[in-house]
């Protein structure tokens, strides 16, 4: 099975299945990681720090472990209580910069309230920043540059695009959220492959006409259900980058999209669906950020 699948919602737009292009990168990066070992480098490895004991963190960190592993990399769980201060997480990280066997750092958010997330992401090192959400590689996307490290999400919605659209020249893209997590990195991304690009929040006014013009709409605002079938592009690319858990009437919980799927997917040309979209892709470019840190570590130092 492709990225972009024959599989059809009930009624149209073809699904772009997340889970099996994750499943198809994670296995390629394997491939490259035992060839980089084949010529007498180290494995790549990646140092997750968790602080706190959230349900859902642990529930993403374990994953990450897992997913480590299956590409044939190291993981380096780093676990530290809730109490854990701001300057005792700046020496891990000081120690884990300079540790030779760690290639990649991520710091799972939120952390809690003592410590200031924007200080602990820059000070892990530009070339080890796999999240890409430090100022340095930050800086980077946004100039253009070919040397930085780009965040995991908008990563994996571009990759997502790139399954159905080989060419994206001239489409409008419209971008609804504009976190620095998603939306802006997302933007960049989307002007670097010559779209014209709109970014607009929830407070846009005449969102839902905006969103119409689209013939790629990409939606991560965190809430739920907020883009309806009626604000589809008949034929338009959507991807859906929000997950979040809703009670049924029965009493049941699922998991929802930031856009109303029932509805798009019977107006949209291809969708993402949630769960098995966007996030199974965020992971598989946390492993692909890892390897190509690892793979300029190495490079560098024959240099």
């Amino acid at each position: 099975m492709t990225a972009a699948s024959s599989v059809h919602a009930d009624g149209g737009a073809a699904l772009i299945d997340g889970k099996a292009m994750a499943a198809s990168m994670t296995a390629g990066i394997r491939e490259q990681v035992e060839h980089l070992v084949e010529q007498g480098h180290e494995l790549p490895g990646l140092a997750v720090v968790l602080v706190g004991n959230d349900p859902a963190s642990e529930v993403y960190v374990k994953n990450k472990a897992i997913q480590t592993h299956r590409a044939g990399m190291k993981s380096f769980m780093q676990m530290m209580p809730e109490s854990t201060s701001q300057e005792e997480l700046l020496a891990l990280i000081e120690e884990l910069n300079a540790n030779p066997k760690v290639d990649g750092i991520l710091v799972q958010l939120p952390l809690p309230p003592q410590i200031d997330a924007a200080a602990v992401t820059n000070a892990i090192h530009p070339d080890k920043d796999v999240d890409g959400l430090g100022e340095v590689n930050t800086g980077r996307l946004a100039l253009g540059m070919e040397n930085g490290i780009v965040p995991c999400t908008p990563l994996g919605c571009l990759k997502l695009l790139q399954s159905v659209h080989e060419d994206m020249t001239g489409m409008h893209a419209v971008v609804i959220g504009a976190s620095n997590l998603v939306g802006k990195p997302m933007a960049q991304l989307l002007l670097r492959a010559n779209c014209t690009v709109t970014v607009a929040h929830i407070y846009t006014r005449n969102i839902e006409a905006l969103a119409r013009e689209a013939d790629i709409l990409v939606v991560a605002t965190g809430k739920a259900g907020l883009v309806k079938g009626s604000w589809i592009k008949p034929g338009a690319t959507v991807i859906d980058v929000g997950i979040t858990r809703v009670q049924t009437p029965e009493g049941k919980s699922r998991l929802v999209g930031d856009v109303v799927f029932e509805e798009a997917s019977q107006i949209a040309g291809h969708i993402t669906p949630v769960p098995g979209g966007v996030g199974p892709m965020t992971i598989a470019c946390l492993l692909h950020n890892t390897f190509q840190a690892a793979s300029r570590r190495r490079a560098s130092s024959e240099g």
